[in-house]
């Protein structure tokens, strides 16, 4: 089979067709270079080039969305996540007060400048998928903690569909704003909230999805947006009727169903068959034997991991991956 453009192998995989190989790639953060513009392409650049992914996940902080509302948050001086100084909903009485936010200023307009300068830096070689965090996850965030925000929604059940309405207004414009920058889809995050571990069904039903739907609807003509669900015991297998082109999800974590069972289950393309939770502490032969297990799910398969990896993976275990997508062959 002829050699493939990187939007080719990838545009064929969402299709189930035929691809000269799987597309591969990986995300995550780095914690000190997220803080400006210039830095986070920088560094999205650097790991890009690095090892030749088939498509870029864009991985901003992951505390920008609660700080478009107010919620403060000290900047970290290792590799680790920006701890909370003060959230903007302090009491369930103050979720009246969350109303949209300019999408298109702010923290959300410099990021908005981030994914130009790197749409700008790649001139259309590859495809860029813009992260969006779900409005439960961002309410919750404006919280503090995601126990706080359950109680605030089980005590003021109107007040807390009124913020996450107001939440869900801005996010579906900032997302439809990343689609018409050029952004390839968004991966949608409800991060923690489609996981047991934090709610059940009956909450998520209720606080998540409709809410999810909205913001899905906004960038609906977009090629790939992602479904990604974090954490261990989720609810994926409930999320597969959502319209999007990929699912992401840790596949090999625990309680979670794998590859095989969610290929079985939907059409649509499925990304993973990497242990996040493990790859930093992995031999590279062991990355590649769960490289060779997932490419062998065969047609609609992204080699990633489940979900962001850690900074201190080594660059060995990372080559491992590429190497393995590539190597494998053609997917038939």
């Amino acid at each position: 089979m002829a050699e493939m453009t990187k939007k080719e192998r990838v545009r064929a995989t969402l299709a189930g067709q035929p691809a000269d190989r799987a597309p591969a790639s990986l995300w995550g953060h780095d914690f000190l270079r997220e803080w400006s513009a210039e830095e986070l392409v920088a560094a999205t650049l650097d790991e890009y080039r690095a090892h030749d992914w088939d498509f870029i996940k864009f991985n901003p902080r992951a505390t920008y969305f609660a700080e478009a509302w107010g919620n403060t948050y000290e900047r970290p001086t290792d590799q680790r996540q920006p701890t909370l100084n003060a959230a903007i909903v302090r009491e369930a009485a103050g979720l009246a007060s969350v109303a949209p936010v300019d999408a298109r200023g702010g923290v959300f307009g410099d990021h908005l400048r981030a994914l130009q300068l790197l749409l700008d830096e790649v001139a259309g070689s590859v495809d860029v998928v813009h992260t969006i965090f779900s409005p439960l996850a961002v309410t919750a965030q404006l919280c503090g903690a995601d126990a706080t925000f359950r109680d605030f929604a089980t005590s003021r059940p109107d007040s807390a569909h009124a913020a996450i309405g107001a939440v869900t207004e801005t996010l579906a414009a900032y997302a439809r704003t990343s689609i018409d920058k050029g952004a390839a889809g968004i991966f949608f995050a409800p991060l923690r909230w489609a996981s047991r571990e934090t709610c059940d069904a009956a909450f998520y039903s209720t606080f998540g999805r409709p809410y999810d739907l909205k913001v899905l609807a906004a960038v609906s003509s977009a090629e790939f947006n992602v479904l990604h669900v974090c954490r261990n015991n989720n609810m994926l297998e409930q999320l597969l009727d959502y319209p999007v082109a990929a699912f992401n999800w840790a596949d090999r974590g625990e309680a979670n169903p794998g590859l095989r069972a969610i290929r079985a289950r939907t059409s649509r393309a499925i990304m993973g068959g990497i242990d996040n939770a493990r790859l930093h502490a992995m031999s590279p032969n062991e990355v590649r034997e769960q490289a060779r297990d997932a490419l062998s799910v065969g047609r609609g398969v992204f080699l990633t991991a489940g979900c962001a990896i850690r900074p201190d993976t080594p660059a060995a275990n990372r080559d491992a991956i590429a190497e393995a997508a590539r190597s494998y062959g053609p997917v038939r």
